[in-house]
């Protein structure tokens, strides 16, 4: 698509540094951008970049907007501003309305006439599926499933019974979402399975990662709230709750039960013990163990960073031994009549 300079600026609220009636028509990073190309500078890591830009524009902050050589458009957030243009230049395909021939659709299933269901996609008896609604090739979804409006399904994901899926939910390969939760009970050294019966709720404006599973509720439904993004490869456990508009790194887990707040952030690798509880506008740390509640926003993290090999067995040895040089301390410090440290412990 080709978009003036000036209509882009009014659109997003930008100050435009330039001619109105100049075009772009992609965009580009600031080093391969040519003359047709839309830029942005929103990490200082690339400002070197900006002096020899050919780019037609760059989308960039004030403070920056003194050292770029060719047409801005400036703005307090250049990242977001940027992803809001992009999504202009770079329209998603529209829906073609229909089924293929090749999708088995069984009798009973409500897909709304302006839906696209793709090549070899399964949907079961009782399904629906909303309006601009997009299954892709692949795709398969039990009956009870319900779809809202333009939801995106790309390939090969699979929505068990009692998935509910919200408008403009976007859930891209290899997703499987509603299989059963981990939940067995102990029993004489053995595990018996307990049933899983409840659903999956999943809110508008969510977006989930390619081979990410949500399992299915033991009793009541696991919760993705209103705009959350899931990296790929996350693991959601049973009965867990995301807050609104929180971020998940790749390769997360949680266990089932645990409740995220609202507008968290956490990084790759985190892991989170079942049921507990995470405040709102909280940050962890990739490859952070959380293993209690939070219930204050902040930054957390936890374990240890890389080391070289040698330092590393140094370090784990000097823990192992930790134990016992506690208990010298302790003996010198009655010995000396000096109260124990242990208080500190707990601050």
């Amino acid at each position: 698509m080709v978009v003036s300079l000036g209509e882009l600026a009014v659109r997003f609220g930008c100050e435009l540094r330039g001619d109105p009636q100049a075009r772009v028509e992609r965009v580009a990073t600031l080093a391969n951008a040519d003359e047709r190309s839309l830029a942005f500078l929103a990490n200082p890591h690339y400002r070197p970049q900006l002096a020899a830009t050919r780019a037609a524009a760059v989308v960039l902050d004030a403070a920056s907007a003194d050292a770029c050589p060719t047409q801005s458009l400036i703005c307090d957030n250049p990242y977001a501003t940027y992803a809001r243009i992009a999504a202009v230049l770079h329209p998603a395909p529209p829906a073609a309305p229909g089924v293929h021939p090749s999708a088995l659709v069984a009798p009973g299933v409500r897909v709304d006439p302006s839906a696209q269901v793709g090549a070899f996609a399964s949907i079961d008896a009782g399904a629906v599926v909303g309006a601009r609604s997009y299954i892709g090739p692949h795709c398969h979804l039990d009956g009870g499933v319900t779809l809202a409006e333009d939801v995106r399904l790309v390939a090969r994901v699979t929505l068990c019974g009692g998935v509910q899926l919200g408008a403009r939910v976007v859930v891209h390969p290899g997703v499987v979402i509603g299989s059963d939760g981990f939940g067995f009970a102990s029993e004489r050294g053995t595990w018996l399975k307990v049933p899983q019966l409840g659903g999956v709720r999943i809110e508008a404006d969510v977006e989930i990662g390619a081979n990410t599973t949500i399992d299915r509720g033991a009793i009541e439904d696991t919760v993705l709230e209103e705009g959350v993004k899931l990296d790929n490869l996350i693991q959601v456990g049973h009965n867990v709750r995301i807050g609104a508009h929180s971020v998940l790194a790749a390769c997360v887990g949680i266990s089932g039960s645990a409740t995220i707040g609202k507008r968290c952030m956490i990084g790759g690798g985190a892991g989170f013990n079942g049921h507990i509880s995470i405040a709102d506008d909280v940050v962890i740390t990739g490859y952070t163990m959380v293993s209690h509640s939070i219930t204050q926003p902040g930054i957390y993290s936890g374990g240890i960073p890389l080391e070289e090999a040698g330092a590393w067995r140094r370090l784990v040895a000097r823990f192992k031994r930790s134990g016992r040089l506690e208990s010298r301390v302790k003996r010198l410090e009655r010995a000396a009549g000096v109260q124990s440290g242990q208080e500190e412990d707990h601050d």
